[in-house]
């Protein structure tokens, strides 16, 4: 019998928590295996520091979402579980070659690399992404790469630093409807500049995917997400993902709506109609859930 915890805090008490927001408790012998090779390796997961719902799941199978560029992102954004404040320049230039050691020392064929915002850097921690994708695709020749980034405070340049290095899908996320955006991200990101960004990428690279991801519950209208969709196949992006957004801590966001899984169902049946190459829509999903099934 699976064990269950219950991600979900801080809704007011009378709020009953639907089932479907129970996931296992994360155990098992390759769970172990992958706790032990990050440890080792001195490695941070989004798994982990983000609370992922996922996470027994994806690491039971063998998968993570490595975070480079450390634990401490610089910006504030009002659902995000990841540690805020100053990381002082502090740069690990030894990292990638640690990242691509975990990928081969777990067989690993796809991996996502995601990272902290780094505005105290001048390229946003553009090149150590970048150093990354290459370590790994020199150290193990057919493991795909999936970059999920945040904006790089809307610079290009730096931008193009990642692109150059040949990630096979790039990911940003636009996480809500452009209304909710200044409530729910911080004040230094951007709709807009989100758009930007994966438009340049897509421009950039035009045979690679390009991907966001947007969270329900906030307060977002039926028409705002579709707005949402329309506009992120504007920018040509091919994958398109939908999840529930869970409250970390008391002092984050709250729950405003617990989307029923139907729901759910029936707008990636929409994003379906919008041309996307892949949509990913359910209560527990994340940008990287069954990030790997682009390729089936």
């Amino acid at each position: 019998m699976a064990v269950e915890i219950d991600l979900i805090s801080a809704k007011p008490a009378h709020v009953r928590k639907p089932d479907w927001l129970r996931v296992s408790l994360p155990m098992g012998e390759q769970y172990e295996r992958v706790k032990a090779e990050v440890n080792a390796l001195q490695l941070h997961t989004v798994c982990k520091e983000a609370a992922c719902p996922n996470l027994a799941e994806c690491w039971g199978v063998g998968t993570a979402t490595i975070m480079i560029l450390g634990d401490v992102c610089t910006r504030g954004c009002r659902f995000c579980n990841v540690k805020t404040g100053s990381p002082h320049g502090i740069v690990d230039w030894l990292e990638p070659v640690r990242v691509a050691e975990a990928v081969r020392e777990l067989g690993w064929r796809y991996l996502v690399l995601t990272a902290v915002d780094r505005d105290d850097l001048a390229d946003g921690g553009a090149l150590i992404f970048a150093n990354t994708v290459r370590a790994i695709h020199e150290r193990v020749p057919g493991a795909r790469v999936e970059i999920l980034s945040g904006d790089f405070r809307g610079d290009l340049r730096a931008l193009d630093v990642v692109m150059d290095a040949g990630p096979e899908v790039f990911a940003h996320n636009l996480e809500t409807v452009r209304r909710l955006t200044p409530q729910v991200r911080d004040r230094r990101a951007g709709y807009e500049q989100s758009l930007r960004v994966l438009d340049h990428a897509k421009r950039r690279a035009p045979d690679r995917f390009t991907k966001t991801s947007i969270m329900l519950g906030l307060g977002e209208r039926d028409d705002e997400i579709e707005r949402a969709m329309e506009d992120a196949r504007s920018v040509g992006v091919d994958i398109f993902t939908m999840g529930q957004y869970l409250q970390p801590s008391k002092k984050h966001l709250r729950v405003e709506e617990f989307v029923n899984p139907r729901r759910f169902e029936e707008l990636g049946a929409l994003a379906r109609t919008k041309g996307f190459h892949q949509v990913v829509s359910s209560p527990l999903s994340r940008s990287s859930y069954h990030a790997e099934q682009a390729f089936s």
